[in-house]
């Protein structure tokens, strides 16, 4: 019988972050209720009037998690999306795909390698939805798949078109010139440390001085 999964204060508060209810918290850990509830009620809250972490994610209200109700402006619950209850004419695939994520119905990564590394700029992960029937209206959930450039581009085709492709190529570079600055007496220290500078002899510094 296989050990029980541990989970981190890291790996709740990831899951958190990312979702809007404890029950979309496990799913997006891929663990039962349960399990999960057990370890986020171990790790105190990092807000203030909640004991833990359990109870800081209670969302019995439902609040932020959109409901279907027809003739409404309100997104459909994405239950409905998923099982086909809701037509898609008004839908577009990132939206659909960032739900998917955000309520644990997708891991967020490829399902070809794992790649899940983040950008540093705003967080993102270079993934794509892809529909394996080719239809993009078919959002049930064994239609679906997340796969990086990488391997969209090698499994299913052309990410960019030519020209898009050319302008990527022959960018360039926003700052053309130099880049200048200036060492503190602490950042030298800390290069000098390092072996990553390597100071001036006195006799190139007199040199300099009369140029």
């Amino acid at each position: 019988m296989p050990a029980a999964k541990h989970l981190t204060k890291e790996q709740i508060l990831a899951a958190i972050n990312k979702t809007k209810s404890n029950r979309a918290a496990a799913r997006y850990l891929n663990v039962s209720y349960q399990h999960y509830k057990k370890w986020a009620q171990t790790y105190d809250a990092i807000e203030e009037g909640y004991p833990n972490l359990f109870e800081q994610h209670k969302n019995q209200a439902g609040v932020g998690i959109p409901k279907f109700l027809p003739n409404s402006k309100k997104q459909p619950a994405l239950l409905d999306i998923i099982e086909g209850r809701v037509p898609m004419t008004n839908f577009t695939p990132d939206k659909i795909k960032r739900r998917l994520f955000e309520e644990a119905y997708l891991e967020e990564k490829c399902n070809v390698c794992g790649f899940e590394e983040r950008r540093v700029l705003d967080y993102k992960i270079p993934l794509l939805l892809h529909f394996k029937d080719k239809n993009k209206k078919n959002y049930k959930l064994e239609n679906l798949e997340v796969l990086c450039y990488n391997h969209y581009f090698l499994t299913v085709g052309e990410i960019f078109s030519t020209k898009q492709a050319e302008q990527i190529e022959e960018h360039k570079p926003v700052n053309q010139g130099e880049v200048t600055w200036e060492l503190d007496d602490y950042q030298m220290e800390r290069l000098k440390e390092l072996g990553l500078y390597d100071p001036p002899a006195e006799d190139d510094l007199d040199i300099i001085s009369r140029l």
